[in-house]
């Protein structure tokens, strides 16, 4: 094993012996009580099974036979979830085949960040991944349910699921992905087209035109963000099937993989001889799989916040610098959109999720000494998923080389030693950057600051002449405290064009990007945010701002007294609190940690 992912390893679980101990125990008592239909009394059964047909009837009557609980996050609006639409359906059959029964435990919130980007209901996005959880423990609270089926895809679901999936961590649990669309346009071309729209050189209905030949059919969007990370993630920590994450929608590896997720889940409840709850499935090696294989794939920086929530689920304390010193000794084996011009079905047809895994576990950077849902270790997860001709589901080994290097590389030739994220201190507080997709030769920023308290004031600017110059970039106030944390993928384009007219520019901001930066320097989720009073509301215009990624440095070069001195900059945030139904979420708001503890409401130590 790496020394220093064993390390990081050993020091998570040293932190979180207290906390751990109290979850373990918490989950004990929880499968002593439960889940037994039997705890239930003639009424709460009745009303458990009044809409199921007799045979299941019958079958739940009779407590010996699993009930599986299903938590979907179907909406027809989203392409990534619009094919669950008959998941159920296919589920439950799947389930009476082998002689078990399953009902639809209740259904979770599904936005979309590319709907609601640069839009007030952006504001309630990373908000919603708290209220998915809590709306999950709601659909399962019924104590009806021997094991679970998670339906869920895009960026905040996933990680809502998953928390509340631990919280019920004495019931095993199986993600159940539909997978991404088929390729459309080119990321380099859709990204050329959206810098020429920014320039004002092309019109709204050229770039319609584009967007819509890049999202065009039903599935997951095919750049490598938040939504794919989520489904490599819970695949490195064994949450899926093997080889499950990224297989078309519509296929019919597709469709066998989804019926053998839901007769694999009746064999590992506590009613059988293979019991994996999903809270011992998740340890501390599992997280830090999780995020050796998001570094290795210059994964989303959301999981930066996700995975500090995840694990405390768990019962475990992750912080950033945990993932920086992975970072350190992690290769970056995949060039995919925004970190190359590769989608997720060319990193899948190079090899894949199968490849991804093998090599890192010959490199000694994961953990080997798991469980999983279909058994102890990842050999499982070295093989790819396959039909036969008679048109069985099986697994089989998968070729030495990459069919693409390109795209997906062995660890011994890696496109960087490095992971790609870093996490910077300094008088500014502390942030993370991800450097995997900086262009080669890039160098540190040290500019005069032009700030902003919105991403819509950045474009005016923009749009009349007022950044043709060398500058750090500073849009504060849009921490999870301020206005929920929108992403701010709308400054991506004029950053860019930016850049690639000469100037040297660099953004920091209390805010998201989820990776999304591209090649543009981006020191995000500054914390204390500036609601907080964090250092960033003292940022003055022409001020020199510091983004030092090599030596992991983020600073305002002003001295210490006069820093000091300054009042906080505090803006009218009101337009933030109404409408779309952001007055509902106020109190959440006021609550959430910072975003190196997770941007949370769910943990009360928080």
């Amino acid at each position: 094993m790496n020394p220093i992912v064993e390390r990081v390893t050993q020091r998570i679980e040293a932190r979180s012996k207290a906390t751990r101990q109290a979850y373990q125990e918490r989950m004990e008592h929880a499968r002593r009580k439960g889940p037994h239909r039997s705890a239930l009394s003639c009424g709460n059964l009745a009303h458990g099974f009044a809409a199921c047909g007799q045979s299941d009837k019958s079958e739940l009557r009779s407590l010996t036979k699993a009930n599986i609980g299903i938590v979907t996050a179907y909406n027809d609006m989203l392409s990534a979830h619009q094919p669950y639409h008959d998941y159920p359906e296919k589920l439950k059959k799947a389930i009476r085949d082998v002689g078990s029964v399953a009902q639809v435990a209740g259904g979770v919130p599904a936005m979309c960040d590319g709907v609601t980007q640069g839009q007030p209901g952006m504001e309630l996005s990373l908000l919603s991944r708290d209220v998915i959880a809590m709306a999950t423990a709601v659909s399962l609270s019924h104590n009806m349910f021997d094991g679970g089926l998670m339906l869920g895809i895009c960026d905040k679901i996933v990680p809502g699921l998953l928390i509340a999936a631990l919280s019920f961590g004495h019931m095993p649990f199986i993600f159940v992905p539909a997978g991404p669309m088929p390729s459309g346009i080119s990321n380099k071309e859709k990204a050329r087209i959206r810098e020429l729209y920014a320039e004002g050189k092309v019109d709204k209905e050229q770039l319609l035109d584009a967007e819509s030949a890049s999202y065009h059919s039903a599935g997951t969007c095919t750049f490598y963000g938040t939504a794919n990370s989520n489904q490599l993630v819970i695949e490195m920590m064994g949450l899926h099937l093997p080889g499950a994450s990224f297989v078309n929608p519509g296929s019919e590896l597709r469709e066998q993989l989804t019926r053998a997720a839901a007769q694999h889940v009746t064999r590992i409840t506590d009613l059988g001889a293979d019991y994996r709850p999903i809270g011992e499935i998740v340890t501390a090696k599992t997280i830090v799989n999780g995020i050796i294989g998001l570094l290795a794939t210059g994964g989303s920086t959301n999981h930066t916040m996700h995975l500090v929530a995840v694990a405390k689920a768990a019962g475990y304390q992750v912080d950033w610098n945990d993932f920086a010193e992975l970072s350190s000794v992690t290769p970056l084996l995949t060039r995919i959109y925004p970190n190359g011009q590769a989608d997720i079905n060319h990193f899948q047809r190079a090899g894949g999720m199968p490849f991804l895994i093998r090599e890192l576990l010959r490199a000694d950077l994961l953990h080997n000494d798991v469980e999983t849902v279909v058994g102890h270790g990842l050999d499982k997860y070295q093989q790819r998923p396959t039909l036969t001709e008679e048109g069985q589901l099986t697994w089989v080994d998968i070729a030495e080389e990459s069919l693409d290097e390109d795209v997906l590389r062995p660890h011994t030739q890696a496109f960087n030693k490095h992971g790609g994220l870093e996490v910077l201190s300094g008088n500014l507080g502390r942030a993370v950057i991800k450097t995997s997709s900086l262009p080669e030769g890039i160098q540190p920023i040290t500019a005069p600051a032009v700030v902003f308290t919105s991403q819509h004031e950045l474009v005016d600017a923009f749009k009349a002449d007022k950044l043709n110059k060398d500058c750090v970039v500073v849009v504060r106030y849009q921490g999870p405290k301020a206005n929920g944390m929108p992403e701010l993928h709308k400054l991506t384009p004029s950053l860019s064009v930016l850049q690639k007219r000469g100037y040297h520019v660099a953004l920091v901001t209390d805010g998201r990007m989820s990776g999304a930066s591209g090649t543009v320097p981006a020191a995000i989720h500054v914390t204390p945010e500036a609601v907080d009073g964090g250092v960033i509301a003292k940022i003055k215009d022409g001020d020199l701002v510091s983004v030092d990624f090599e030596n992991a440095r983020l600073e305002v070069l002003v001295d210490e007294n006069e820093l000091n001195a300054r009042d906080i900059v505090a803006p009218d945030l009101s337009e933030y609190q109404f409408g779309m139904g952001r007055e509902l979420f106020g109190n959440f708001r006021d609550s959430l940690s910072g975003a190196e503890s997770g941007a949370s409401v769910l943990f009360r130590e928080d």
